[in-house]
């Protein structure tokens, strides 16, 4: 692991999958410092409001055509690539979408970087690799044990990364998420994160649906702080041989989730508990030390401040489309 000097000049940009949840959030932080941002995005997820109001240039495709990356591609200095087809059971539903873009597309992205000079590369990596491993917190040095197709595409991407760093000399850092949330995450599909689901169920006082007893505890990351790591890591060029957590260790059950909603909007919650689905990792907790080695100034956005604004987002989103 290691990383580089600050680099605050202007930097040409990458950012697949930009005008999902994450990627508009972080083209906007680095539109706001001076960058010159390219978003490659096929728009099945995410939406092209995301980016309104913001300096950018939008091309539309997907990354599993080399000919869109090659055209983004051109003159970039840094790639970070958010672009994926999410959700555990979707992926479980039917695999092989999830596999051709978080697999194939990645591989892809990885040739496009190669061919365009060796551009910094940031990976969009899961915690859902580590599926059935019970150990906790979980550290990167954990074999993982993925659960479902979804976890297993992601884990793909990460050792594709990895290997094109060994073979290649790609400057990379993989990243693994977890259970990211905040403002821009959508609830209108049926796919939609347990964040928004909970929110948008409660705000139309509607019951919260829980797979399985909701004792499952995850570890909640919002997607400012999430963003700012990122950003660092564009502007210092840090990289890691290593996968590297993007959380910072706590634990919330589903069931605190939805108390913790409820006691925001002032009211109890009804839940609605229905069967667990397949693939659903039990407990999930970072292990935030090599985090924290590569970015000693990180620190984490407390729950409850990151759904106060998930919450003012969302009802202003309602009130605009009323």
């Amino acid at each position: 692991m290691r990383g580089n000097v600050t680099n605050l000049c202007p930097m040409r940009i990458v950012v697949t999958g930009g005008a999902g949840f994450i990627g508009a959030n972080l083209c906007r932080a680095l539109v706001e410092q001076g960058h010159s941002v390219v978003v490659l995005d096929d728009l099945s997820t995410g939406s092209e409001r995301n980016l309104d109001g913001l300096d950018l240039r939008l091309e539309v495709g997907s990354i599993v055509s080399p000919a869109a990356l090659d055209r983004v591609c051109e003159g970039a200095e840094a790639i970070v690539h958010l672009a994926a087809l999410g959700s555990v059971p979707r992926s479980v539903e039917a695999p092989m979408p999830t596999l051709e873009v978080n697999v194939t597309g990645t591989a892809n992205v990885l040739e496009a970087a190669r061919r365009h000079g060796g551009l910094h590369t940031l990976l969009a990596g899961s915690s859902s690799v580590y599926g059935a491993n019970p150990t906790l917190p979980k550290h990167e040095g954990l074999l993982p044990q993925p659960l479902s197709p979804y976890a297993t595409s992601k884990l793909a991407a990460e050792a594709l990364t990895l290997s094109w760093a060994a073979s290649y000399g790609l400057p990379v850092l993989p990243f693994r998420f977890f259970n990211v949330f905040g403002p821009l995450q959508s609830a209108d599909h049926v796919y939609a994160a347990v964040v928004p689901r909970f929110v948008a169920a409660a705000l139309n006082d509607e019951p919260l649906v829980v797979y399985g007893d909701g004792e499952q505890s995850r570890d909640f990351t919002y997607v400012g702080t999430v963003v700012a790591v990122l950003v660092d890591a564009l502007q210092r060029r840090v990289t890691s041989d290593y996968p590297v957590n993007l959380a910072f260790g706590s634990r919330v059950t589903l069931l605190e989730l939805a108390h913790e909603i409820g006691d925001l909007l002032d009211r109890p919650l009804a839940v609605r508990h229905l069967p667990e689905r397949a693939g659903d990792v039990r407990h999930s907790q970072a292990a935030n030390e090599r985090l924290l080695q590569l970015f000693p100034a990180a620190r984490p956005t407390s729950l409850r401040t990151g759904l106060e604004a998930t919450v003012r987002w969302m009802q202003d989103a309602r009130r605009a489309h009323a």
